[in-house]
């Protein structure tokens, strides 16, 4: 929220429109009071069409403008599928660079608010394919204002995940052994006025020696709580943007500890993970003392009563 306001009090073209956004202030409030200060000139409800959303956010970066997108869920992107992978991403391409596309697409992503099939899942991996498009998952409060700004900022479209697991506090349920948790959803104090965090640069959360965790969202909390007094001294990566990526920091830890692991919440069969593996792979193999492991969320839809099984 803090940073979409100093966006657009720094840049009076940025926009920021989508479902409910308005005086609602979005489903999980990260809008709120935008419309009360800037105007419904500048954060204002859409219809109910992910289609027209994005096309319409094309047609306005266009001729000038800064559309800041919203996304009710990550669930509701694939009609606007079209309109990202086909007109959003290859603007700058087909234009031979006349024209870029300053388009922000923000999402909740991943499980945690019990949301079923239709409101939890992970679609990053899609668009990691998608040339033209960067992808970005905050993790932390200070990350999400930093990275959001420079993806408004940037000449090239981003699509900007929110995990909702984040948004909402500790887990809670039934916790089984075999089930990670943390005792309180990240907090962190966030700096008031401008700053940045340039997109491809991961953070390395945990220093170590033993084994190199590649993860991003709510699956740095994850790993965290799962390498607390475990005797491995695990180095824990927070990607922060998995297009681009940043491959030095990848291989120069993969190469210091010996070992990989990559933990995700979305499906296993190729998500992101898959993408990791190879470039470890490629990279680092004379340096490996063990095959690179994959912790990943199930092949199957999200699961509504079973969604903290599955976590």
């Amino acid at each position: 929220n803090n940073a979409l306001i100093t966006a657009m009090t720094e840049d009076e073209k940025v926009m920021v429109f989508g479902e409910d956004v308005g005086h609602f202030g979005g489903v999980f409030r990260a809008t709120s009071h935008l419309q009360e200060k800037f105007g419904k000139a500048r954060c204002f409800n859409t219809p109910l069409t992910e289609q027209g959303i994005i096309g319409f956010a094309n047609g306005l970066a266009s001729q000038g403008s800064v559309p800041v997108a919203e996304i009710q869920f990550g669930d509701y992107i694939f009609p606007a599928f079209d309109q990202i992978v086909n007109e959003t991403a290859k603007w700058r391409y087909r234009s031979g660079g006349e024209y870029s596309a300053p388009v922000t697409i923000r999402t909740p992503c991943g499980g945690g608010i019990k949301g079923g099939h239709y409101h939890s899942q992970s679609p990053e991996a899609y668009f990691t394919h998608t040339p033209g498009l960067k992808v970005v998952i905050c993790s932390n409060p200070y990350d999400a204002k930093g990275l959001l700004i420079s993806s408004i900022e940037s000449n090239d479209p981003v699509i900007f995940f929110e995990p909702k697991r984040l948004y909402n506090g500790p887990f809670d349920g039934d916790h089984s052994a075999a089930m990670v948790k943390w005792d309180s959803h990240p907090k962190g104090e966030v700096p008031e006025g401008y700053y940045n965090i340039p997109l491809g640069k991961a953070e390395i959360v945990r220093p170590g020696k033993d084994v190199t965790i590649l993860c991003y969202g709510t699956m740095v909390h994850v790993a965290s709580a799962a390498t607390e007094n475990s005797g491995i001294d695990a180095e824990i990566i927070d990607l922060r943007t998995l297009v681009p990526i940043d491959i030095d920091a990848i291989e120069d830890s993969v190469k210091k500890t010996g070992r990989c692991v990559i933990v995700h919440e979305a499906p296993r069969t190729s998500g992101f993970g898959a993408e990791l593996v190879s470039l470890v792979q490629e990279r680092c193999f004379w340096h490996l003392e063990g095959p690179v492991q994959r912790v990943t969320g199930w092949d199957t839809p999200y699961p509504h009563s079973l969604e903290w099984d599955y976590f």
